[in-house]
């Protein structure tokens, strides 16, 4: 391995790499949901819902710092249900367009929710925290275009959907702890941003080499 590939090994890291094991813990959990009739597009579903319920909470948490707990623990659960959802969709045979198109439209969906009260809780941020966003919906669009153009669809770090929800889940708790960061907050989302942009590289020129 030359010094290259190493560094794009490096830059390549994700917690993404992690969801085999996380499937591994969750499969007890897809065998009971199978047994009562869950279907895959159900938890789709239910993973928006989880989301949205995160997304109010969040936003509330100026009246109840105990809210803020709300992006670790919900994070936490939307992961296994984007997990499961998967799971359920190819051991049992459930695999179809319409449960393609809504994985990838409530992932959207929720990550805008999710993300949008950082409005609110970051003024000092506030433009970063508008590329933050956006940029994190261009992330999942390259990695859907690699499927439109005849590759993989690529879920390449080093700031993935997963990756981000772990740095959404921390800084829950650094406010739940009210530990003081508006003086570096500026710092820590331009980091962010410059990952989701080297992401988002990382993923198209994959799914044109791909394809060549």
């Amino acid at each position: 391995m030359n010094v290259n590939e190493a560094k794009t090994q490096y830059i390549m890291i994700s917690i993404y790499k992690l969801k085999p094991k996380f499937q591994q813990v969750l499969n007890p959990v897809l065998l009971f949901l199978h047994k009562h009739k869950i279907t895959a597009n159900q938890i789709t579903i239910g993973s928006v819902f989880l989301s949205i319920l995160i997304a109010l909470l969040f936003w509330n948490a100026d009246t109840n710092k105990w809210y803020f707990l709300s992006l670790p623990i919900g994070l936490l659960l939307r992961m296994a249900f984007n997990a499961l959802d998967g799971m359920m969709a190819r051991k049992f045979n459930q695999i179809s367009k319409l449960g393609e198109i809504l994985n990838e439209v409530g992932d959207v969906i929720s990550d805008v929710v999710i993300f949008f009260p950082l409005l609110k809780f970051q003024p000092e941020s506030l433009y970063l925290v508008i590329i933050f966003i956006v940029l994190s919906v261009i992330n999942e669009f390259s990695g859907v275009l690699g499927k439109v153009i005849g590759a993989d669809r690529r879920y390449d770090g080093p700031m993935g959907k997963s990756d981000r929800a772990f740095v959404l889940g921390v800084y829950g708790l650094i406010k739940f702890f009210e530990v003081p960061m508006a003086s570096y907050s500026n710092y820590i989302f331009g980091a962010v941003i410059l990952l989701i942009a080297i992401s988002t590289f990382t993923r198209l020129k994959k799914s044109l080499s791909e394809v060549k």
